[in-house]
C-alpha cells in the first residue's frame, strides 16, 4: 500500500470549495450534516448495505440524464430523517443554485440516513431530524476544519458497541490532486479487533490520524467482547449503516465517481467487521469538483488506492473523536482509563 500524505487539515474541505454544516438535534441524539460542493460538482453513489435509507440515489446512475450534484445530506432519525433534504433543497432553491427549468431551479439533494432511533431515550417526532433541521445544518456550512465524534449525523451513532460519529480525512496525490473522505460511522460491525484492541484502521493510519491506542489491559478487551456478545444478540435488520462521501478535485464523470464511491466502500471493509450486513444499510458518494481537470490512468490508480484509505481512516478518527454521554462507552472510557 503506498502512503500518500494528508491535506493541509486532514479534512475533507482540503478539497477546493467544499463545505460542511452540522445540526445536531438538542431534543435527541440525532442530527443532520450536510456536505455543499462547489457548483458543477459531479456525482456518483454505491449502495452496498442490505438496509439502506436512500433518496435521489437513482438519479445519480451513469445511464441517467442529471450530472451534477448540489449538496448531500446524511442524517440521523432512519428514513425519517430523509426530510432534512427538503430543507436543504429550499435554501439551495433561495440561493438560485440547482438544475436550471423553466421558471427557477431544481436543487440536486441525494441524501441517506443512519439508523439512530431511540439512542436519546425516545422516538417521538422531536427527536429524528426534519427539513427545518436540514436548513438549519446547511446555513451552518463552512469551509472547514469540520468538527468530528458525535455532532450532526454522528450525535447518536454506534460503533459495534461502542459510541462512533463523524469522521474525515485527506490525502495529496503525487499529482499535487487532493482527495478526503467525510463518514458517519454507524456500523453493525466492530470498528475495533476484539482480540489485539487495535482499531482496524489503524494499520492504514497516518501519524496525524491518531488511530494507534497502545497496550490494551485483557480485562478491558473481555469487557468489550462480552459488549458485542450482548449487541449482536440484540441486532435487528436496518438497526445501523455507516455513511461516507468521497470528494476529489479531479475531474470525472459519473461514471468514474461512481468507480470512486464503489472503490470508497473498500475503506469499510478496512475498518469495519463484518460490514455490509443485512442489519447495515452502507451507501458511499463520489463527488468530483473537477478544478484540476481529468486525471491519467496512472493518477487515477492513486486516486482509487487513497480514496478507500481516506474512508478507512476517517472511520477510525470518528470512532476516536466520539466522546462520553451516549448509549453505548467510547473507545476512551472502554479501554484507556
Amino acid at each position: 500500500m503506498t502512503t500518500f500524505p494528508s491535506g493541509p487539515r486532514n479534512d475533507v474541505t482540503d478539497v477546493e470549495g467544499v463545505c460542511v454544516g452540522h445540526h445536531t438535534l438538542t431534543t435527541g441524539l440525532s442530527g443532520v450534516t450536510v456536505l455543499v460542493p462547489p457548483p458543477g460538482t459531479t456525482g456518483g453513489v454505491d449502495v452496498r448495505g442490505a438496509a439502506p435509507g436512500t433518496r435521489e440515489t437513482d438519479l445519480l446512475d451513469p445511464v441517467n440524464l442529471v450530472t451534477t450534484v448540489d449538496a448531500v445530506v446524511l442524517a440521523g432519525g432512519s428514513a425519517f430523517g430523509l426530510a432534512a433534504a427538503d430543507g436543504v433543497m429550499s435554501a439551495l432553491e433561495e440561493d438560485g443554485r440547482g438544475w436550471p427549468v423553466t421558471g427557477g431551479v431544481v436543487p440536486i439533494v441525494p441524501a441517506a440516513v443512519i439508523f439512530d432511533l431511540g439512542r436519546g431515550g425516545d422516538v417521538s417526532a422531536a427527536t429524528r431530524p426534519n427539513a427545518a433541521d436540514g436548513r438549519a445544518a446547511y446555513v451552518a456550512r463552512t469551509s472547514g476544519p469540520v468538527t468530528l465524534g458525535c455532532v450532526g449525523a454522528g450525535a447518536g451513532a454506534v460503533c459495534g458497541g461502542l459510541r462512533g460519529g463523524v469522521g474525515s480525512a485527506s490525502a495529496v496525490l503525487p499529482s499535487g490532486a487532493t482527495v478526503a473522505a467525510l463518514v458517519v460511522a454507524n456500523p453493525a460491525g466492530s470498528v475495533l479487533d476484539p482480540i489485539t484492541g487495535e482499531l482496524f484502521a489503524a494499520r492504514h493510519a497516518l501519524l496525524e490520524d491518531d488511530l494507534h491506542l497502545g497496550e490494551v489491559d485483557e480485562e478491558a478487551l473481555a469487557a468489550y467482547r462480552e459488549i458485542q456478545r450482548v449487541r449482536r444478540a440484540a441486532l435487528e435488520a436496518g438497526t445501523a449503516t455507516t455513511l461516507a462521501i468521497v470528494v476529489t478535485d479531479l475531474a470525472l464523470t459519473k461514471a468514474e465517481c461512481t468507480r470512486l464511491a464503489t472503490v470508497g466502500h473498500d475503506g469499510l471493509a478496512r475498518a469495519i467487521d463484518p460490514v455490509h450486513t443485512m442489519f447495515d444499510g452502507d451507501t458511499v458518494f463520489g463527488l468530483a469538483t473537477g478544478a484540476r481537470g481529468a486525471p491519467s490512468p496512472l493518477e487515477t490508480y492513486d486516486l482509487l488506492e487513497a480514496a478507500a484509505t481516506c474512508v478507512a481512516r476517517a472511520i477510525g478518527r470518528a470512532a476516536r473523536a466520539a466522546h462520553p454521554g451516549g448509549p453505548a462507552p467510547t473507545i476512551g472510557e472502554l479501554l484507556e482509563t
